[in-house]
């Protein structure tokens, strides 16, 4: 069977943020067009970010597919690692704080910055 591979940004046991990349299964449509099962979303926001754009470490607050429409995008973790995407590249991020934690900018979530010289064009699919 055919797959896609979806990169996602979760909140692992001890709190911190992690990538791990998962197969999708591509189990509809024909061999022209394989599509994978159809998935319930809750709205969408676009987002255009300047060229000097970086947040400060965050949580996700509901869990959503990430599209990079133009520009590039790298998230950076508490680990000092970081992965940069670019355009028609996409992770699903759901790094959430843990249930009943406050939040605490020195061990959960992400940043996120434009890097370049194009401004950050994203596309937000709720889950």
């Amino acid at each position: 069977m055919q797959t896609f591979t979806q990169t996602i940004l979760f909140t692992d046991a001890d709190g911190r943020a992690r990538f791990r990349d998962e197969p999708l299964a591509l189990g509809e449509g024909t061999p022209a067009a394989m599509l994978s099962a159809l998935a319930p979303s809750g709205g969408y926001q676009l987002r255009h970010s300047p060229v000097g754009f970086r947040s400060s470490f965050h949580c996700t607050t509901t869990p959503q597919w990430v599209f990079i429409l133009e520009g590039l995008m790298e998230i950076g973790l508490q680990d000092g690692s970081s992965r940069t995407f670019g355009p028609g590249q996409h992770f699903y991020s759901a790094d959430t704080a843990p249930a009943g934690a406050a939040f605490d900018a020195e061990l959960h979530g992400h940043w996120s910055r434009q890097v370049g010289d194009h401004p950050l064009v994203t596309l937000f699919v709720r889950a």
